[in-house]
């Protein structure tokens, strides 16, 4: 006798966003709106993840996606264009 999953209705709304948002995320080209929709992203993730039943693994990509990855590389788009600006004026 084997036990079948059932999903409940948000788990099924939650897996769609999901499947959209991963191509949104790659097919974004400017790095501000990519690093947004990113972590617009990881918190669809969350999300999953804390209805799944899984809030460790929830809490941790709730620090990495929405907080440590977008800071990390809303810094280094800075520091580009800074550099950038930098060398143009010389």
């Amino acid at each position: 006798m084997t036990m079948l999953a059932t999903l409940v209705p948000l788990q099924y709304g939650l897996f769609g966003l999901v499947a959209l948002g991963a191509p949104a995320v790659v097919l974004s080209r400017d790095p501000l709106r990519m690093a947004v929709v990113n972590g617009l992203y990881g918190l669809v993730l969350v999300l999953l993840f804390v209805l799944l039943g899984a809030p460790d693994v929830a809490l941790s990509m709730l620090v990495v996606t929405t907080v440590a990855y977008p800071v990390v590389l809303l810094i280094a788009i800075a520091r580009s264009r800074s550099s950038k600006e930098e060398m143009d004026e010389a």
